[in-house]
Parts: C-alpha cells; structure tokens; sequence
C-alpha cells in the first residue's frame, strides 16, 4: 500500500452531499473523490433528458434505487431502460445521455473508478450506421 497512512472510515449523509458535476437535466450530488474513486448520487425529473457526455477514463457503475434511468449511447440505435433494483455499467468514454421516462424522479446511486474527469459534456454524436 506503500506509505499512505489508512484513512479513517467515513459515514456520510444526505446533508454532506455536494452539487457536482453539472450536465443539464440532471443533479448529480458528489458524497466523495479521491483520486481513482467517484461516488455520490443522480436524480432526474419525471420527462428531462440530459446533455450528452462521458466520463473521461472513469468505468462507471450505476445502481437504481427508484424509477426509471433511460440510457442512450453513441453506436446503438435505440436505448436502454434500467429500473429499481437493476445495476448499470458505463464503460470509460462512452458518449451517451440519460432520461427519465417515468412519471417520478428516479435516483441512482453511482461510483466511478479511474481517475479521470468525472464529466465531460459533449455534442450529440453522429448516429450509428
């Protein structure tokens, strides 16, 4: 582990988390950072659609704690829907916006690792041949 000290284990609530990473259309909420780990939180309103982006070098994993997380990404006709209870990954790069067809907010829990920009916000991408 080298000659980092260990850090001491952290309970964090609702109250200590942060505005992050603004793409439109969704409020992300950061818990923490460190160097290779990104963790926090996503609402998105019943009917928005966010900007298109991707997480730099960052693997993504989402979990669905309630509604319904609609996903769209450059290479793929069509979309993804995930609900309550399923998990999601994003793999590093990958362009895509989410949405929320349901007619409640729906909340995922995310963590990314890799250490790169947590958010990037780009153009739509061309459509897949």
């Amino acid at each position: 582990m080298g000659l980092e000290l260990p850090r001491p284990v952290r309970v964090l609530g609702p109250a200590d988390l942060v505005g992050a990473d603004p793409t439109p259309g969704m409020d992300r909420q950061r818990a923490f950072e460190l160097p290779l780990l990104w963790a926090g939180q996503v609402e998105t309103a019943p009917g928005v659609t966010s900007g298109w982006h991707h997480h730099d070098r960052n693997e993504s994993s989402l979990y669905i704690v309630r509604g319904v997380l609609r996903f769209e990404f450059e290479g793929h006709e069509g979309y993804l829907d995930a609900v309550a209870g399923d998990f999601v990954h994003v793999p590093a790069w990958t362009v895509h916006r989410e949405s929320n067809p349901a007619g409640e907010p729906s909340l995922a829990v995310i963590a990314r690792v890799g250490g790169g920009v947590p958010t990037v916000n780009v153009d739509q991408p061309p459509p897949p041949h």
